[in-house]
C-alpha cells in the first residue's frame, strides 16, 4: 500500500482537513516514516466542539431504529475495508497481520451489537415505574448525555474507538475523537469509512494531535458533558484532573498487572500457550497481559521448561511474514522503555529465563525477543508496574490462598487467567480474584456483550455490554400526579 506524503488530520461537521500540527507517522517495523499527518491544537478542538454542539439537538432527537440503521452501515462498511483495515493496522501498529484481522472483526462486531442495543430504546422509552403511592404515576427516560469527547490508545486503534464510539452514537450523542498521535493512520480509515454511512454534519468528528494540544482542552472543556478515556493511570489522572474543572462524566479505562494462576491439575500444555498468549499477543502491549505467571509448586519446574521452549520458538518478524507470531513494539520510545525495565529488573536480582534483547535476525525495527523471569522481587517494578512489552514473571506458590493473595495484592484489578482441569475449584478462585473479567481455561477472548473494566486503580466505570451504553446516557424519572 503506497501512502501520500501528508494527510488531513481533522474531520469537522462533515468536512476533511488539514490542521497545522505535524505529526510523523513510522512503520516500526522497518522504522521508515510512513507520512505526515496533519493534525490540530486547541482551535481544532473549539471548532469539533462548535460542531457538535450544533449537531446534537438534532440528533439526539432520532429514534433509537434510525441510529441502529446507521450503526449497521458503519459494521457493513467495516466489513467490506476488513483487508485495508488490517494492512494500515499492521502498517502504523506493527502487530501481525492475524492479530490486525481480529481487531477490524471486533469494530465490526461492536457496531452491530450497538445497532441492536440502539433499535431496542425506543420500547425502553418512557416504560412504567411501580410507586407505592397511587396517587402518583412515574415513567423513566434514557437520554443521551450530550457532546463526549473520546480519547484513545495506540495499542489497539480501532478497536477502543469502537468501544467508546458505538454505544455513543447509540445513546444519541455527538462525538469528538481524539485518536493517538502514533497511529492514526487506521483510525482515519475508520473515520473516512463512518463519513461515508451518512451520519448527520457534525455527529462524528475526528481531531488527530497530541495529549497536550488536542487531549487537554477537550478534557477541560465545558460543552463536553462526558469524557471517557483509555490510557496510563498517570494520563489517566490528569484527565480526571481537568474533567473536575467543570464536573463532568468520567470513564477511565486505564492499567494492568494482571496474573494467570496455574493450578496443581492445570493442563501444561494449555497452560503454556494461555501464558504465551496472555503475555505476548501485540507484543505484550495490552492493558490486559498476564503478565504474572502464578504455577503450582508441584508443576513449576515442568512449567517452566515448556514456557522457555515455547516462547523461544515463537517467530518474531515482520507483520506481513506469512510465519509471524509476534510482531514489532509501536515505537522507539516504547521499545526503549521496555529494555529499561528489562535492565532494571536484573539489576533488582530477577533472574532472566529467555528473551531481552533484539532477534538476532533482525537488525531494524522495535523487535524484542519473548522474555521470561524468574525470583523477581515483590517489591520490583518488573513485578508491580506496568510493563507493556513482552515480559512475563513466573513464581511458583504453594496453596490456592497464597496464590489469591500473590494476584490480588497489586493496585490494579482489570483481568486474570486461571487454568485448571477442576472446573469448580478453577471457578472459586476466580470468584475470589479481584478483577473485572476471569477466564477459566480461555484465551483472551472479549466479546462485545460482556463488560470491560476493572477494580482499583485498573478503571472507572465499564465499557461494552449494556453498561457501555448506560455509560453515555443520563437517566430521567417524571413523575406526576394522578
Amino acid at each position: 500500500m503506497n501512502f501520500p506524503t501528508t494527510q488531513d488530520g481533522l474531520y469537522i461537521n462533515g468536512e476533511w482537513w488539514a490542521g497545522d500540527q505535524p505529526l510523523r507517522v513510522i512503520n516500526p517495523a522497518t522504522e521508515a516514516l510512513l507520512t505526515t499527518v496533519y493534525g490540530g491544537d486547541e482551535q481544532a478542538v473549539d471548532q469539533a466542539l462548535e460542531a457538535a454542539t450544533q449537531a446534537f439537538g438534532r440528533w439526539s432527537s432520532t429514534s433509537g431504529a434510525e441510529r441502529g440503521a446507521l450503526l449497521r452501515r458503519i459494521a457493513v462498511a467495516v466489513r467490506d475495508a476488513r483487508g485495508r483495515l488490517m494492512h494500515l493496522q499492521s502498517s502504523n501498529n506493527g502487530k501481525p497481520l492475524f492479530e490486525a484481522a481480529i481487531d477490524v472483526d471486533d469494530v465490526a462486531a461492536t457496531f452491530e451489537y450497538y445497532a441492536e442495543l440502539a433499535e431496542g430504546l425506543d420500547a425502553r422509552q418512557d416504560s412504567p415505574l411501580a410507586l407505592p403511592s397511587d396517587d402518583f404515576s412515574a415513567r423513566i427516560r434514557r437520554e443521551p448525555c450530550g457532546v463526549v469527547g473520546l480519547i484513545v490508545p495506540w495499542n489497539f486503534p480501532m478497536v477502543t474507538t469502537a468501544w467508546k464510539l458505538a454505544p455513543a452514537l447509540a445513546a444519541g450523542c455527538c462525538v469528538v475523537l481524539k485518536p493517538s498521535e502514533v497511529t492514526p493512520l487506521p483510525e482515519l480509515e475508520l473515520a473516512s469509512i463512518i463519513a461515508g454511512c451518512g451520519l448527520p454534519d457534525g455527529v462524528f468528528n475526528l481531531v488527530c494531535g497530541t495529549g497536550l494540544a488536542v487531549g487537554a482542552p477537550l478534557a477541560s472543556d465545558p460543552r463536553v458533558a462526558k469524557i471517557s478515556f483509555t490510557g496510563s493511570n498517570a494520563v489517566g489522572v490528569q484527565v480526571m484532573q481537568r474533567a473536575a474543572e467543570t464536573v463532568k462524566g468520567v470513564s477511565l479505562e486505564l492499567g494492568g498487572k494482571s496474573s494467570l494462576l496455574v493450578l496443581a491439575d492445570a493442563d501444561l500444555d494449555l497452560a503454556v500457550e494461555l501464558a504465551c498468549g496472555g503475555g505476548f499477543f501485540n507484543a505484550g502491549q495490552m492493558c490486559s497481559a498476564t503478565s504474572r505467571v502464578l504455577v503450582a509448586d508441584e508443576l513449576a519446574d515442568e512449567f517452566l521448561q515448556r514456557l522457555k521452549a515455547r516462547a523461544e520458538a515463537i517467530r518474531v518478524a515482520d507483520p506481513f511474514d506469512p510465519d509471524v507470531e509476534m510482531g514489532a513494539l509501536v515505537n522507539q520510545a516504547q521499545y526503549q522503555r521496555v529494555l529499561g525495565h528489562i535492565d532494571r529488573g536484573l539489576s533488582a536480582g530477577a533472574t532472566l529465563v529467555c528473551g531481552g534483547q533484539r532477534p538476532a535476525h533482525l537488525t531494524r525495527g522495535f523487535f524484542l525477543q519473548p522474555t521470561i523471569f524468574t525470583h523477581v522481587p515483590l517489591d520490583s517494578a518488573l513485578w508491580c508496574e506496568e510493563i507493556f512489552g513482552p515480559v512475563l514473571c513466573v513464581r511458583s506458590f504453594s496453596s490456592q490462598a497464597q496464590a489469591i493473595a500473590l494476584a490480588n495484592d497489586s493496585r490494579f484489578g482489570l483481568v486474570a487467567s486461571v487454568v485448571g482441569r477442576d472446573v469448580e475449584t478453577a471457578g472459586k478462585v476466580a470468584d475470589a480474584l479481584q478483577a473485572g473479567l476471569v477466564w477459566i481455561n480461555a484465551a483472551q477472548v472479549i466479546f462485545p456483550q460482556t463488560a470491560w473494566g476493572g477494580y482499583k486503580q485498573s478503571s472507572l466505570g465499564r465499557e461494552l455490554g449494556p453498561w457501555g451504553l448506560a455509560a453515555f446516557q443520563e437517566i430521567k424519572h417524571v413523575v406526576r400526579a394522578v
